[in-house]
């Protein structure tokens, strides 16, 4: 009996669930009952229930059969309505292998979003499938820490021409990237390496290893022997670890596996208990009809199948059944493996030829794999690589080989390999036609042309820089001609070009000259190529010039050639352009420059005119021609030269004459030559300067003008009056004027002139400084005008006229004494203080004046008295007390006469009391008694200070200051001392300057007499209520607390009633009342106008009563208008709350 193998290509059959459930975790010892052989497969409604309730599947992959070549595709949905972004999906073959990498043109991976379902949908495209494509499959879905997966089955049927490979070589992978990715192959088998024969190894039956190995090397042992499908494998081997049952029907049931070789045949053998039961055998499920393939035979009580010609169709489940009872059994096909019987040879080629690349193997349209460097060459249509098959020779055919095809090459069947080397070498290159040197005008085409023997490509290089095809560069190849065009040549076309074809070490080369005749640009110049420069600038002007080859330049100023290079206008000439240098330009630069080009294709020549402006000239120095109070009018003349360039205006400056400091007067430019600066200091020096101005800059300054100094005449003096008149004279007086200025005040003239002329006589010939002045030798009679000008160092000031005309004739006027208020009383001075008395008078003409002391003459060798015409002084500069009094004064005009009486007092400090003497000491107290002073200092007495002294130490000290009384008792003396008194007088003046002390001492005894309280009658402090402040009429605003306040005093203390309107305040929360030390206060929280109206507060005791009462208006704001009464809001109007002030 054939004995068990392993299968490949094996397809689950079970759901990916129970193969989890039945997986051995790592370190985990399976029990041998789980994996026994013999058992019988569970029947279909047995299968446990391992399915979980899907996490975010909606729709998950079914399992499929097809054919082999046919097309399937398993689809996944998820729904995304509750998940931010795409989860991810992985497809799996077996336990592993993950699809992604194997996708090309057997699978295809898709996902399409449909947005209005928020469903994903995740397909898996499998195309032409292969026998080997069959197993178990699981789809993965992730999104975050959720997980969930999905397996199911794809079975794949064999056709009676598809090819079969070996169960091993069928699990190995196909190399990633490739288009065949996706495909189970045996690629990995592949090495480099001759052909030759090598021992045979011992056939190893991976089904026996996996029986007996233990579960936790089933990963190891697959890894090992290539098996991929491992999931699939271990539940085809659980069928086969049955543990034998005991049949009633069978004595002799299937051996658990069978393994045959492709084409070979194979025996099944049962041994019936009773032969007369019914048998039938079945393959996947469908019973198996007599044939030539299958053929029946029975032995007693065996029952025989042969299946002849073994084919990969034939690898699958067996199964016969007896009655109720049936056993099963697993047959796996085996193919032979294919010999290279005639290997890979190396050979040789030339580029652009045919290559072709033979071996031979021991079937008939084997698979035969070949590669290139070890990796598997493409065969399809679209690939340079062509595969002829004859039979057993299979050859590879490489059209127009390249460079490239330089490889190893090798082919691979599964039962052997060989390799070979293939070298493409290039054919000898052979110059027919060379590049030709050119000479090419600049602006024309450049053609390049030249023919080689072999017709391959080629690049293009200009001055050793590889050239790419562009607009203007245009590369073309036909055959064995390679063409270069540039349209419209530029100078930097000029150059060594060269031509190298590819793959040879061969270059072309040709050399292409570009000329052009030399021409001057001056576009940029400005009208007749006029340059300006400003004086001591350096200038630098590059004019632009092109020609080829470069042209020679050469420039010159009249009959002399700038040649020296180290000068000071000197050329400078680059390729492109050349440049005139003239370093810190001077006015005699300017000129007419002239600039020459020459070169093998011609000549060119340009006139430049340079024109070198300068700053101008400064101006002379300005004059002042005019001064005021704070201003001055200046001028001056141009400056001699304006630099080249008209002047713009000037710039004023000025300064003090002690300063170093000038100051700018104007910001926009002056155009006239005349100025007037203003805000001068009045009676200040000043010097101006003036800057000329033109397009170029600004001049230095011109020399200062001679110091001036502005000064303005005084205002007219003012209170212009007539002081005395007589029959020849008039005085007059006046004030000083208003404003002076800077210029101080020198004096005054006084001019009159007769009523009925013009003339204006002068009468002071010098100027006075007084503000009083006698007009004399005027005609008795006479009318005149009197008009008085101040006069400064600036010029006379505008009169002053007196509005009237002035009789000349004397007027008796009566005396009038004008007593100051404070003599109107009695004058109090100290002794020692001056005494300065001014009394005024009045009268005409001058009065006369006489002093007198208490009825007598006054002394003058006493008092000074001084009398003018309009005042008298009385004098003393030290007061003595003999100098108070009254003092008569009068004031006599004619027999008109004026009198006033001044008392005046001088006053002294008194002297000390007469008598102290100590009238009665007890206890602590002591009782003193004094006489009033002698001499009270001619003021009265206004008290006395007491001070007392311990006999021990004799140290005064103050008791009682102010004391008006003649009598005083001192307190608080400490007993056992005895104490010594004395006491100053005190007046305005002062303390006096002695004090009169005791005679005798007081002495306070230890055992004194008892000391009785007087008895004083008791007081009644009783009395009715009485308001000592009373309510005030108040206005409040709306909206704002208001306060009314009083204060009441009454002994009982008497109950406060509030009332409005007459009306009791009572539990009302708009009002608060309260009191305290007799101060009464109602508060009005946030008044309104109906708040308004008569408050009275009530006071009551058991003795009477008492009220007062006040008006309250509360006013309501109106737009900002306080008014009182009820406010009325108009249309539109906002009413004001507190919070809006």
């Amino acid at each position: 009996m054939p004995e068990p193998t392993k299968k490949a290509d094996e397809t689950e059959a079970e759901n990916a669930p129970a193969s989890e459930q039945n997986k051995p975790q790592e370190g985990e010892n399976v029990p041998a009952k789980v994996w026994s052989v013999g058992d019988a497969p569970p029947e279909e409604g047995e299968k446990p229930d391992n399915s979980q309730k899907s996490v975010l599947f909606i729709e998950k992959p079914k399992s499929g059969s097809i054919s082999v070549g046919q097309n399937i595709t398993f689809v996944a949905k998820v729904e995304a309505q509750d998940l931010l972004r795409k989860p991810t999906v992985k497809w799996f073959k077996g336990k592993w292998m993950d699809l992604a990498s194997k996708a090309g043109k057997h699978l295809q991976l898709k996902e399409t979003f449909e947005r209005q379902t928020k469903i994903y949908t995740f397909e898996m495209h499998i195309i032409k499938a292969k026998e080997n494509y069959g197993g178990n499959y699981r789809c993965e879905v992730t999104y975050k820490d959720k997980v969930d997966s999905c397996s199911f089955d794809l079975e794949v049927h064999e056709t009676s021409s598809a090819p079969s490979i070996d169960i091993r070589s069928a699990f190995k992978r196909s190399g990633e990237g490739q288009e065949d990715a996706g495909e189970l192959d045996f690629s990995g088998l592949l090495k480099r390496r001759e052909v030759k024969q090598e021992p045979e190894e011992p056939d190893i039956d991976v089904w026996e290893l996996l029986k007996n190995a233990n579960p936790n090397d089933y990963e190891k042992i697959a890894f090992q022997y290539g098996i991929t499908d491992l999931r699939g494998m271990l539940k085809r081997l659980k069928r086969t670890r049955r543990e034998e049952k005991k049949s009633a029907a069978f004595a002799k049931i299937l051996d658990p596996a069978y393994q045959v070789d492709k084409g070979g045949r194979v025996r099944f053998v049962v041994e019936l208990a009773d032969p007369t039961v019914e048998l039938k055998w079945y393959k996947n499920g469908q019973e198996i009809r007599p044939s030539g393939k299958y053929i029946f035979e029975h032995k007693g009580n065996e029952r025989i199948l042969f299946i002849n010609n073994c084919s990969l169709t034939d690898d699958a489940r067996y199964h016969v059944t007896a009655g109720d009872e049936k056993c099963s059994t697993e047959l796996f096909v085996r193919e032979p493996p294919v010999m290279v019987t005639k290997g890979l040879e190396d050979t040789n080629g030339y580029i652009g030829d045919k290559v072709e690349l033979s071996v031979e193997v021991s079937e008939d349209d084997a698979n035969v794999k070949w590669f290139k460097n070890g990796v598997e060459l493409p065969l399809d249509s679209k690939s340079r690589y062509k595969v002829k098959i004859e039979g057993k020779k299979h050859t590879l055919i490489i059209n127009e080989a390249t460079k490239g095809d330089n490889a190893t090459y090798s082919v691979m069947t599964t039962g052997g390999q060989s390799a070979a080397k293939l070298k493409v070498d290039l054919r000898p290159l052979k110059i027919m036609h060379p590049l030709e040197d050119q000479t090419v005008r600049l602006g024309k085409e450049l053609s390049l042309k030249c023919e080689i023997s072999e017709n391959v490509e080629g690049k293009w290089y200009k001055n050793g820089q590889l050239l790419q095809p562009s607009d203007r560069i245009k590369i073309y190849h036909k055959g064995r001609i390679h063409r270069l065009i540039i349209d419209s040549s530029l100078v930097d076309d000029d150059g060594e070009y060269m031509f190298v074809p590819e793959a040879y070490n061969v270059n072309i080369p040709c050399k292409v000259h570009i000329i052009d005749p030399p021409k001057i640009h001056l576009d940029g110049l400005g009208d007749n190529n006029t340059v300006t420069v400003v004086a001591g600038t350096k200038l630098r002007l590059e004019i632009p010039i092109s020609g080829e080859p470069t042209p020679k330049v050469m420039w010159s100023r009249g009959d002399k050639w700038l040649m020296d290079s180290a000068s000071r206008i000197r050329a400078e000439n680059y390729p492109d352009n050349s440049c005139l240098v003239i370093d810190s330009a001077e006015r005699d630069d300017s000129g007419i420059y002239r600039i020459m080009l020459k070169n093998e294709a011609g000549e060119d020549t340009a006139h430049i005119n340079i024109k070198v402006v300068d700053i101008p000239d400064p101006p002379e120095a300005p004059n002042v021609v005019d001064v005021g109070e704070d201003w001055c009018i200046m001028v001056w003349e141009p400056p001699v030269y304006d630099g080249g360039s008209p002047i713009l205006g000037y710039y004023i400056e000025r300064k003090k004459k002690q300063s170093s400091r000038w100051m700018r007067l104007n910001f926009d430019l002056i155009k006239e030559t005349t100025f007037e600066p203003k805000k001068m200091i009045e009676g200040v020096a000043y010097e101006v300067r003036v800057f000329a101005v033109n397009a170029i800059g600004t001049s230095k300054p011109s020399m200062p003008s001679k110091p001036f100094v502005p000064l303005a005449v005084t205002s007219p003096p003012t209170c212009l009056a007539v002081d005395s008149v007589t029959d020849t004279t008039v005085t007059m007086k006046w004030r000083p004027p208003d404003q002076i200025g800077a210029a101080g005040l020198d004096g005054y003239v006084i001019e009159y002139c007769f009523e009925g002329t013009e003339e204006w006589i002068v009468a002071n010939p010098d100027l006075t400084d007084k503000t009083k002045f006698t007009i004399t030798g005027l005609p008795t009679g006479a009318k005149i005008f009197v008009r008085v000008k101040a006069v400064n160092a600036a010029g006379a000031s505008d009169p002053r006229l007196h509005p009237q005309p002035i009789l000349v004739k004397e007027v008796i006027e009566p005396p009038k004494i004008r007593l100051p208020r404070h003599l109107k009383q009695t004058y109090v001075r100290r002794v020692g203080e001056a005494v300065n008395l001014v009394i005024p008078f009045q009268g005409r003409p001058r009065p006369k004046v006489s002093w007198k002391k208490n009825g007598a003459h006054v002394d003058k060798n006493q008092i000074n008295i001084r009398n003018s015409e309009n005042d008298t002084i009385i004098f003393i500069r030290k007061a003595e007390r003999i100098h108070s009094g009254k003092y008569d004064m009068k004031v006599k005009v004619d027999n008109l006469v004026d009198k006033a009486t001044i008392d005046i007092q001088i006053v002294d400090r008194p002297g000390p009391p007469q008598v102290v003497k100590i009238a009665d000491v007890w206890g602590e107290n002591a009782a003193l008694e004094w006489t009033p002073p002698k001499d009270d200092g001619n003021a009265n007495i206004t008290g006395y200070t007491i001070q007392k002294a311990d006999k021990k130490s004799m140290e005064w000290f103050t008791v009682i200051e102010h004391y008006h009384r003649t009598s005083a008792t001192i307190t608080e003396l400490v007993i056992g001392n005895e104490y010594y008194f004395r006491i100053f007088s005190e007046n305005m003046c002062g303390l006096s300057q002695d004090a009169t002390m005791t005679n005798e001492s007081a002495v306070i005894a230890k055992d004194g007499k008892v000391y009785k309280n007087p008895v004083y009658e008791e007081f009644n402090f009783t009395e009715p209520p009485m308001f000592t402040q009373p309510l005030i009429n108040t206005y409040a605003v709306s909206g704002y607390n208001a306060t009314l306040n009083c204060s009441v005093r009454g002994n009982p203390k008497p109950k406060i009633t509030w009332m409005k309107n007459k009306i009791i305040i009572t539990n009302d929360p708009r009002y608060r009342m309260f009191g305290n030390q007799g101060v009464c206060t109602l508060e009005i929280r946030k008044p309104s106008p109906y708040d308004g109206g008569t408050y009275t507060c009530k006071a009551v005791n058991s003795l009477g009563e008492a009220e007062v009462e006040c008006k309250l208006e509360v006013k309501v704001i109106y737009h900002g208008v306080i008014s009182p009464g009820q406010p009325i809001f108009l249309a539109g109007q906002k009413q004001l709350h507190s919070k809006d002030f």
